[in-house]
C-alpha cells in the first residue's frame, strides 16, 4: 500500500480518467477526495461536489479540504472537456467554454492547493493534459488552444515551485476511450482512431500512480503516453 496514510484529491472524478485515477489511488492506500459537479454514490471515497469553473466554489472546496483533511499529499487536476470541430464551425462561446474548463479551472485548482502543499513542504501536483498540448490536429482549434495554455501553465508553475518540495507533473495521454468521444462517433469518422485502438482510462490512471509513487528526489516533469 504505497500511499497508505496519504490524502489524494482528484478533480473530474465522476467517470473516465478521473474515475479510474481515484480508484487506482484508493487501491494504493490513499484517502481519496473525489471532486466533480456530480458524483456516483459509494466506493469508500470522500466526495465533495463542486463546479470548478466557479472560483467561489473552488475557494470553498480548498478551505473545506484543509479544515477536514489538511493539505493534500497528491492533487490530480483532471477535470476537462473536449470539442472536435473545424475553426469555421467553432463559436467564440465554445472557445470560452473550453478555456473555462480546461485552463481556468485548472488555474483555480492550482492557486487553491499549491500554496498549501508548499507550506507543508511536500506534495505531488499532477495535471492531466493531452497529446493535443504538444501536437496539432485538424478540428482541434478550441480544444488545443486550451490544452496548449494548460501546458504553459504547468511549465510556469514547475519553475515557480522548484525547490519547494512540491513536484509537478504534466501527464499527456493520447486518445483515450471515454464518454467524451460519444458525440463524435470516432469509429465512423474518417481520420479518427477507432475506440478499440485507444488507451483505456486505467492506462492513464496507472501512469499517474507511477508518477506519485516515485521517491521524493525523483521528478517526472512530463509524461506522454499513447496507444502502441
Amino acid at each position: 500500500m504505497p500511499l497508505a496514510g496519504r490524502v489524494a484529491l482528484v478533480t473530474g472524478a465522476s467517470r473516465g480518467i478521473g474515475g479510474a485515477t481515484a480508484e487506482a489511488l484508493r487501491a494504493a492506500g490513499a484517502r481519496v477526495v473525489r471532486v466533480a459537479r456530480s458524483l456516483p454514490a459509494g466506493g469508500g471515497f470522500h466526495d465533495l461536489p463542486a463546479d470548478l469553473t466557479n472560483a467561489t466554489q473552488v475557494e470553498a472546496l480548498a478551505g473545506r479540504v484543509d479544515r477536514e483533511l489538511g493539505p493534500p499529499d497528491i492533487v490530480v487536476s483532471n477535470a476537462g472537456g473536449f470539442l472536435l470541430r473545424p475553426l469555421e464551425q467553432t463559436t467564440v462561446a465554445e472557445l470560452d467554454a473550453q478555456i473555462a474548463i480546461n485552463l481556468r479551472a485548472s488555474f483555480g485548482v492550482a492557486r487553491a492547493f499549491l500554496p498549501m502543499q508548499r507550506a507543508a513542504g511536500r506534495g505531488c501536483f499532477v495535471t492531466i493534459g493531452s497529446v493535443a498540448d504538444h501536437v496539432a490536429y485538424p478540428d482541434n482549434a478550441a480544444y488545443a488552444a486550451s490544452k496548449y495554455g494548460l501546458r504553459g501553465l504547468h511549465e510556469t508553475l514547475l519553475a515557480e515551485y522548484r525547490g519547494t518540495g512540491v513536484r509537478l507533473t504534466l501527464v499527456s495521454p493520447g486518445a483515450t476511450d471515454t464518454a467524451i468521444w460519444d458525440p463524435f462517433d470516432p469509429d465512423h469518422r474518417e481520420g479518427l482512431p477507432r475506440r478499440a485502438d485507444m488507451l483505456r482510462p486505467d492506462d492513464v490512471a496507472e501512469a499517474v500512480l507511477f508518477v506519485v509513487t516515485r521517491p521524493p528526489h525523483v521528478l517526472i516533469d512530463w509524461l506522454r503516453l499513447g496507444p502502441a
